[in-house]
């Protein structure tokens, strides 16, 4: 006999507004919590030090996490001039100091170099994985870390404000896998300056953005008052960008118990003219889509030639469970 699941069939997307110095582990346990969910994950980790977009998946939204992962981030952040450190942030040790301080206009020209697709070292304090260990582990341990550079994209940086000669505040969106504290390592060193990053704030998250973020706080706050799972999206709002198609009851059963579908011809070509370049953990979905029943998510399947393959698949509502036939 399978063992019961701890806690509450809960499903759908929490967009947190991360607290200052809240590990990303620790806010998906508390909400967890207020839910009495059986299952959380998050999409994208922040630092302690930084605030702001933290999207944690509940019950059957954790089948997406992986397609959140690859969406653009955007972020708002300041580098204080004078310092650098070994972690790039005001938590880590001072390992060089200059007099420089860069001007408003020098740092916008230097800053463009870096948007597109570039070579990006990470930071020695990150959870890249050195020989099977994490590379902050090793660092905290007083190893020697060198970590290769990779290829990432940022699509657009501009500097916001500089509230005084110390200090500069840029806001960017990037692809995954991009650091900002990289960013601000890298634009010190082409400024001839020291600098780190004393305030980070994520602000989006692919389709998540602020004005629908939530902080833990008002989140107690509306479990207290029996109105939490007003702040709960559905679980395809992290799939906004894979084109969707309604499929029929029959259709629906299908799929939820694994098995293909054939499409008709004119849906496959609306599916094939949004189609477009698609990497989740590596593997090409570039056709990709999404099959959606009475408006929630049925299944993610691969579509060729004309027919719908299912290879990941949901059990949403009541329809679930239950035999058209």
């Amino acid at each position: 006999m399978a063992r019961r699941k701890k806690g509450a069939r809960v499903d759908g997307w929490i967009v947190l507004d991360k607290a200052l110095e809240l590990t990303s582990t620790d806010a998906v346990a508390k909400v967890r919590r207020v839910f009495g969910a059986q299952k959380a994950g998050h999409a994208g980790t922040l630092d302690p030090l930084a605030t702001g977009i933290l999207p944690i998946a509940l019950g059957e939204a954790t089948k997406t996490v992986a397609w959140l992962m690859e969406a653009d981030k955007s972020y708002r952040f300041t580098v204080r001039w004078g310092t650098s450190t070994d972690s790039q942030d005001r938590e880590g040790r001072v390992i060089a100091t200059s007099d420089v301080r860069p001007t408003v206009e020098a740092a916008t020209e230097a800053l463009k170099a870096f948007v597109g697709e570039i070579d990006q070292v990470p930071p020695i304090y990150s959870a890249i994985k050195v020989d099977g260990e994490r590379a902050y582990d090793l660092a905290r341990d007083g190893e020697t870390v060198e970590l290769a550079a990779r290829k990432v994209v940022l699509h657009e940086a501009r500097v916001v404000e500089a509230p005084d000669v110390d200090h500069l505040t840029i806001e960017c969106r990037s692809g995954k896998g991009f650091y900002v504290r990289a960013l601000a390592r890298d634009l010190a060193a082409a400024l001839g300056a020291d600098g780190h990053v004393s305030a980070l704030r994520r602000t989006a998250v692919g389709p998540f953005h602020a004005d629908a973020a939530i902080t833990l706080e008002k989140l107690e706050e509306m479990c207290l008052e029996a109105r939490a799972f007003e702040s709960l999206k559905p679980v395809e709002t992290a799939l906004d960008d894979i084109p969707a198609v309604a499929v029929t009851d029959d259709e629906a059963f299908r799929l939820r118990q694994g098995r293909g579908i054939f499409l008709l011809p004119h849906l496959v070509d609306s599916l094939r003219a949004k189609r477009r370049p698609r990497l989740v953990s590596g593997v090409d979905m570039s056709r990709a889509a999404l099959a959606t029943h009475q408006g929630l998510a049925v299944a993610i399947g691969d579509v060729r030639a004309g027919r719908f393959d299912p290879v990941r698949v949901f059990q949403l509502g009541d329809q679930a469970l239950s035999d058209p036939s």
